[in-house]
């Protein structure tokens, strides 16, 4: 059974990604006008904007401490009950996740001529 903490650290993990999302869309605003010459550096160029772009980061940032938020609190929630957490099987999915993402990401960048 979860903790008062565990239970309120997942509010705040709801709290997190909820509020964080209108502002993440709002902060891609003028994303569309990034233009580059090809593929990488229309990727290169669209990351330089969001991370240079405050209205993007702040929430971004604040989305991923929700993330992080989460993945503990399921950790310690999987140690009571007995569950093994972490080790090198869960930091090689971590690794295929952000690889996945970024194939996404990479495949939904339109280059028009």
């Amino acid at each position: 059974m979860a903790t008062v903490l565990e239970a309120f650290c997942l509010v705040l993990v709801s709290v997190l990604w909820g509020a964080t999302n209108p502002f993440l869309k709002k902060g891609t605003e003028g994303i569309e006008k990034v233009q580059s010459g090809n593929c990488v550096t229309q990727l290169l160029a669209e990351m330089k904007f969001l991370v240079l772009n405050y209205k993007y980061l702040i929430p971004f940032l604040l989305n991923q401490s929700g993330s992080l938020l989460f993945y503990f609190t399921l950790a310690s929630t999987g140690k009571l009950l007995g569950e093994d957490i972490g080790g090198k099987q869960a930091i090689a999915g971590m690794l295929l996740t952000l690889i996945g993402i970024t194939l996404c990401v990479a495949s939904n960048i339109s280059v028009e001529p």
